[in-house]
């Protein structure tokens, strides 16, 4: 319970936070402040569900090992699509970005992209 009121409110602080300080010329502060909440958001939501779940599935099928492991697949699939997969696509796209710097940089990739967008007749 207490994880569930922990993170709805860093999930809903940044909402307030624009609210407070939007045109006030404090976009970056905003940013960096709505970015650790929703980090802490991140990892407070999936332990709030893991230990709901857990807490259900031990009542629902009345074996704590069953409930155990069920909640941990769970926990896993949220650290995986949550945490682990936008780093892989961080880690692909900074690979990316590397090989293009040999051929030429960011600027011959748009060109590329622009020249076969002609081609394409877009």
């Amino acid at each position: 319970m207490v994880l569930g009121a922990i993170a709805t409110g860093v999930l809903v602080a940044p909402v307030a936070f624009h609210r407070f300080l939007a045109g006030r010329d404090m976009k970056p502060e905003l940013i960096r402040v709505a970015g650790r909440l929703i980090s802490v958001g991140l990892v407070t939501l999936p332990l709030t569900i893991t230990a709901a779940l857990l807490l259900l599935l031990r009542t629902a099928t009345g074996s704590p090992a069953v409930a155990w492991v069920l909640s941990a697949g769970v926990l896993l699939w949220f650290t995986t699509t949550w945490l682990l997969l936008p780093q892989l696509v961080l880690h692909r796209a900074a690979a990316r970005h590397r090989g293009e710097g040999r051929r030429g940089g960011p600027e011959a990739a748009h060109r590329d992209r622009k020249d076969a967008g002609r081609r394409a007749g877009r």
